[in-house]
């Protein structure tokens, strides 16, 4: 292929990109070839984030301006929030949980 035909090569994909039919077509290619696998690496580098982090709970430090309850919520015992986690969200006296 001799440098003319390559040139001539390279306008016929850049005139095919500017009309509206080409268009579509680029984007079409390019969703395929840089953002499927551009989400792809994005999931694969959080998956392995997760896994190195140490899933233990933090100290526990009773700041009097934490948990504050001015009165007691409405469902269950009054002290639990309606989505609470024993495992990561402390009580006001401290973590559920004996082994933290």
């Amino acid at each position: 292929m001799s440098l003319s035909s390559a040139g001539l090569a390279a306008r016929r994909v850049f005139a095919a990109a500017s009309s509206h039919e080409g268009g579509a077509r680029t984007w079409k290619i390019l969703s395929f070839v840089v953002a499927l696998p551009s989400v792809g690496v994005c999931m694969v580098n959080a998956y392995m984030k997760e896994q190195q982090r140490s899933h233990e709970a933090p100290e526990f430090l009773p700041y009097t301006h934490l948990r504050i309850r001015s009165k007691k919520f409405p469902w269950g015992d009054g002290d639990h929030s309606l989505f609470h986690n024993p495992h990561t969200n402390p009580l006001p006296a401290g973590y559920e949980d004996s082994h933290h």
